[in-house]
């Protein structure tokens, strides 16, 4: 019987089954941030312990950090004490960390893949959920707690229950303004949040090897939503050209001795997933969340659905919940409603292709009084490229605020939060409650959407001329 991707790259790097069923895997590259490290430093330290593979190791400041232009270490108060630890700990083991000084900061998730620490069909472990977003390159991506960050830097390996695995297949082809985000929250609002639990998944299917690099890099993000441990695309030639020439990346003869491993990175055809999951991309709308979980995602031209139809008793409180903290009404529909907040950035969107994507839309608009929105990029090298193009003329015309690189909203633990009550539509990962703030009111959505939520103008045309305007609302992005 043949092996799922999944299996080829699990037992490349099994080292043997432990007692209690869990696998020891070597990983072959480990990334750390400003947030969980230093308690795992500690940790080693006060065992007298030191890093194994410190080459193998980098770490970047990016979720208890300032975006606020001009920033340094010391601009947000509550981030120094991480900071500081972090640059001691990572100084004293000789790890390179891309600190807010490096041209080369930026959001764990963003960096990894832009300079080659993460690789196709090699293992890498970070302490965050979504270190799933680097299988878009075909790694083996693991988020771990901080106890697995302390066991990976002092032995290079990781204990780790085998995942089932599953194959989400995307077929046909996606319509006019539909994105990669869209499709993940039409796959998690038909699969659910729990859909994937247990489960390493593959997305696979026609829609899913059409879309660039970077999309698939934001598809695998939220897996984790899907409640999978991973997800994973396999490498293709999108993914060499992709990867070849990056800092970290391998050179020379062992380039060309990878590529030749990665074009063997694929499931086979007789290869057995544990579920199946069939989609049709062409009926993917544009899509929005309106609840308090990533499932709660309907067609922008949708409305809000009603709990008394739910059968089962418990997700019909769930939902009932949701609508409460929303300060939403059943038959609400999503396509105008008002909102005060707009967050372009995190590591599900926060790459030059959605930047430029957000761009398309700003431009020649503006953003209306009463509305506040802010685009953070998701590394210094991204920020760079897009002013090097003119893309943060385009959003601070408009009356984005342009910020520095960082986690900023999608986490909340710096200075950038929304209010309570405050609607935010958000191209993060998650909308719980209470994640960009106490009482903050949060839509997930793409970045083109997200844009056209803070500016959108619709042009209706009366003898040839336009007629209208309509900004700080949701909106079909399909309209522009």
């Amino acid at each position: 019987m043949g092996k799922t991707l999944f299996d080829k790259i699990w037992d490349e790097h099994t080292i043997c089954i432990l007692p209690d069923g869990k696998t020891l895997l070597h990983v072959d590259r480990h990334i750390l941030h400003d947030f969980t490290a230093p308690q795992a430093f500690a940790a080693l330290e006060a065992k007298g312990r030191s890093v194994r593979n410190p080459e193998l190791t980098a770490a970047t400041e990016d979720h208890v950090v300032a975006t606020t232009p001009g920033r340094d270490e010391t601009t947000l108060e509550m981030g120094k004490v991480f900071l500081e630890a972090l640059r001691k700990a990572t100084g004293r083991e000789g790890i390179r960390n891309f600190d807010l000084t490096d041209a080369q900061q930026g959001i764990v998730h963003v960096v990894a893949p832009e300079l080659g620490i993460a690789l196709p069909g090699a293992t890498l472990a970070c302490g965050d959920s979504h270190t799933c977003t680097v299988g878009g390159i075909g790694s083996l991506s693991i988020g771990v707690g901080t106890s697995d960050v302390e066991h990976i830097m002092a032995t290079q390996t990781l204990k780790f229950v085998k995942p089932k695995r599953m194959r989400i297949t995307v077929s046909g082809e996606l319509g006019e303004g539909v994105t990669a985000k869209d499709l993940i929250l039409h796959i998690i609002g038909t699969v659910g949040a729990a859909g994937g639990v247990g489960h390493a998944v593959e997305y696979a299917g026609e829609v899913v090897r059409a879309l660039p690099i970077e999309a698939r890099l934001t598809l695998c993000n939220m897996s984790i939503e899907l409640g999978a441990r991973t997800g994973m695309v396999a490498p293709d030639e999108k993914t060499i050209e992709y990867v070849s020439g990056r800092p970290f990346a391998p050179q020379g003869d062992e380039l060309e001795a990878a590529i030749a491993h990665w074009r063997t990175l694929f499931s086979d055809d007789d290869a057995v997933f544990d579920t199946e999951v069939l989609i049709d991309g062409s009926e993917i709308a544009p899509t929005v969340t309106w609840g308090t979980s990533p499932e709660d995602a309907i067609a922008v031209t949708g409305v809000v659905p009603d709990p008394t139809e739910i059968d089962d008793a418990e997700r019909r409180i769930y939902k009932e919940r949701a609508l409460g903290y929303m300060g939403l009404t059943p038959g609400t529909a999503m396509d105008g409603l008002a909102i005060d907040r707009v967050f372009i950035g995190s590591c599900t969107n926060s790459r030059i292709e959605d930047l430029r994507s957000a761009a398309a839309v700003a431009k020649g608009r503006h953003v209306p009084d009463g509305v506040k929105a802010m685009v953070v990029p998701g590394s210094a090298s991204i920020k760079r490229e897009a002013e090097a193009e003119g893309l943060d003329r385009i959003f601070m015309d408009a009356g984005f605020e342009w910020h520095e690189s960082a986690c900023s909203l999608c986490c909340a633990l710096g200075d950038d939060l929304v209010s309570p009550s405050t609607r935010c539509v958000s191209t993060s990962n998650r909308n719980f409650e209470n994640r960009q703030g106490p009482g903050a009111r949060t839509h997930l959505a793409s970045p083109a959407m997200a844009a056209a939520a803070a500016c959108m103008y619709v042009c209706m045309y009366v003898c040839m001329a336009a007629a209208a305007a309509v900004s700080g609302k949701i909106v079909d992005v399909r309209k522009i």
